[in-house]
């Protein structure tokens, strides 16, 4: 999930999901030792360090070519980047997401896995964008090199859609 302006074509594999937000939503639970807090300006060059790290592609480039695509993009909302926050001070997981409802990015720190990050951070993008007014929240993935995730999101309740929308 790395396009500016939406998602990119498709790739072999790749899907969109969707969650309604007219179904019941749980509140996010986070796990002990960590925080959610949202992001602020002095954070963007730790947001990007774990995007290329969990994401490992290369697609944003370096810090200097993606920070000025993420602010000049009109669906960039800093109150819409929600960041985990370890014991230690250390950015252990991410949700950047679209004006639109859709969510960009999701990551969490390799260290950081296996304690329920993702799935709060999703309860939490969920909702915020229902309290926003929002019908759904969409996303991209891809079913193989993303398999975990995928799994999280249809544990979400996401459901396949066309790409179009």
């Amino acid at each position: 999930m790395h396009e500016n302006k939406g998602p990119r074509p498709p790739a072999p594999n790749d899907i969109r999901l969707r969650k309604s937000l007219d179904d019941a939503l749980t509140a996010p639970h986070w796990p002990e030792g960590f925080v959610m807090r949202s992001f602020e300006h002095r954070d963007a060059q730790a947001l990007h360090a774990l995007l290329q790290e969990v994401f490992d592609d290369g697609a944003d480039g370096p810090f200097e070519d993606w920070w000025p695509r993420i602010l000049g993009n009109t669906e960039f909302d800093t109150d819409l980047c929600f960041l985990v926050i370890d014991g230690k001070g250390l950015l252990a997981g991410a949700a950047l997401c679209w004006s639109s409802g859709f969510v960009r990015d999701l990551a969490v720190h390799s260290d950081s896995r296996g304690h329920g990050i993702g799935e709060a951070l999703m309860r939490h993008v969920f909702l915020t964008f229902r309290d926003r007014g929002a019908a759904r929240v969409d996303l991209k993935t891809n079913t193989v090199k993303n398999a975990a995730a995928f799994r999280l999101y249809e544990r979400l309740g996401m459901i396949p859609v066309a790409w179009e929308g």
